[in-house]
């Protein structure tokens, strides 16, 4: 792979309108603004991150991560980019490598839009709906892929399709994001046969042509697969997305878990002044101690740790890049940074794990968005593949419209249920279930 080839402003959908505008902003600005006043992003804030929404102390949501995981990524990629340029100085495409900030910046953007309400606990409620629920009577009427798709449901993937599908009354191309910036949200770039154990995969089948097409354009390398399944080696910049990612959840949730007093703060200081040895972490803990209030003091060990963390995987980018595009890196850049930042790094990982993860408040959390999700997959699937019935009838008059219920197969009907429950944030969801079940009445 080439970035001459990697770094692209033609536009998903709107290819026939390709021209190059002189302007301030570029292209992949644009990318960034159009996310930043669309729907599915302002929705974010409402959808749980780990912690329950609201409550009396600000903890993060999907919004709020989305914006921080933007900042941290935009600053990895400007790192990049400035070595970048003196390595390629030479090359009559070196201007384009001035644009990797601004791709990176839209694509933590946009990395989460296609997850589902109540966390990662969402994803997996719509995958076990097929698998284990009550849609595992349609196995049989589905094709192998599309069976895959979704006894594996990945935000990933939906995030994807919501940026590139033409819904119902919407313009070709979704949101006609540059392929630059597509390219750089596919984490796993590969078809859902190839999910696994772990159930990652990044396009649907409906959006198959879709990724061959970016794909194929940006020069990505295509790797073999024996039975037919579609598999590509990473664009280079998702590694920078999905590096800006782990810092920002892993960090950050350390940090609501000790506004949340799930974690002390002499747990939280030994872990963060961990990232750090002799003077350095000497200096660290004088500026801490020069204020008194706790939350500050983390705040500022916070900020310590992701700007090193940044560093360090802007270095470990750079040490790779010719692996990487050669199609033959196949780790994360936290796992190849200097030996001491990584185990600080794991420690943390660790301890999220044993403590934060498992705390009751996350747990309950999860619980009950399995239980509202569950419910309502049952119903709206119930509805589009029933839609005489009266019960149905009253039910998909809720859906909005933009979602083709009235597709011609199962495979589009079922999607259309999962694009509206994907898109719900906590609190619709809630209030949905709450009125399905007679519990929640219009005032009158």
């Amino acid at each position: 792979m080439n970035w001459d080839s990697l770094i692209s402003d033609k536009r998903f959908g709107l290819e026939d309108y390709h021209n190059d505008r002189a302007g301030e902003r570029s292209d992949f600005r644009r990318d960034y603004d159009r996310l930043v006043f669309s729907s599915p992003f302002r929705r974010l804030q409402n959808k749980t991150q780990v912690f329950p929404l609201p409550g009396s102390i600000f903890v993060h949501n999907r919004l709020t991560h989305s914006i921080e995981v933007s900042c941290v990524g935009k600053s990895m990629a400007d790192s990049v980019s400035a070595v970048l340029k003196r390595k390629y100085a030479a090359e009559p495409w070196v201007s384009k490598l001035d644009n990797l900030g601004d791709i990176v910046a839209a694509a933590c953007l946009a990395h989460d839009l296609g997850n589902p309400p109540f966390g990662h606990s969402g994803e997996k409620a719509i995958g076990t709906f097929f698998s284990e629920g009550a849609g595992r009577c349609l196995s049989g009427s589905l094709t192998r892929n599309q069976w895959a798709d979704l006894t594996n449901f990945e935000g990933n993937a939906n995030a994807f399709r919501l940026l590139t599908h033409q819904f119902r009354g919407r313009r070709p191309g979704g949101f006609a994001m540059t392929y630059s910036a597509l390219a750089s949200i596919v984490k796993y770039p590969y078809d859902s046969t190839l999910a696994g154990e772990k159930g990652k995969f990044g396009f649907f089948d409906s959006e198959r042509d879709s990724f061959i097409r970016v794909a194929s354009h940006l020069g990505m390398k295509r790797l073999p697969s024996a039975d037919g399944s579609i598999r590509y080696a990473r664009h280079p910049l998702v590694y920078i997305v999905e590096a800006a990612d782990d810092i920002c959840y892993e960090i950050m949730d350390i940090e609501d878990a000790h506004k949340l007093k799930i974690l002390t703060t002499d747990e939280v200081k030994t872990l963060l002044l961990g990232y750090f040895e002799g003077d350095v972490r000497q200096r660290r803990a004088d500026i801490m101690n020069r204020v008194s209030d706790p939350n500050e003091q983390i705040s500022y060990l916070r900020s310590c740790v992701i700007g090193t963390l940044v560093d360090r995987c802007a270095e470990a980018f750079i040490a790779n890049e010719e692996a990487i595009l050669e199609g033959e890196f196949d780790t994360q850049l936290l796992r190849v940074i200097t030996e001491h930042e990584r185990a600080a790094y794991e420690r943390c990982n660790a301890l999220s794990w044993d403590k934060i993860y498992s705390a009751p408040d996350v747990v309950d959390i999860e619980l009950a968005g399995n239980r509202i999700i569950t419910f309502l997959m049952e119903k709206l699937t119930e509805a589009v593949r029933f839609p005489d019935l009266n019960y149905s009838r009253l039910l998909l008059s809720k859906i909005p419209s933009q979602y083709d219920v009235d597709a011609p197969g199962l495979y589009g009907k079922i999607q259309a249920v999962v694009d509206h429950m994907s898109a719900m944030t906590d609190v619709y969801a809630l209030d949905l279930y709450r009125k399905l079940n007679g519990m929640s009445l219009p005032a009158v």
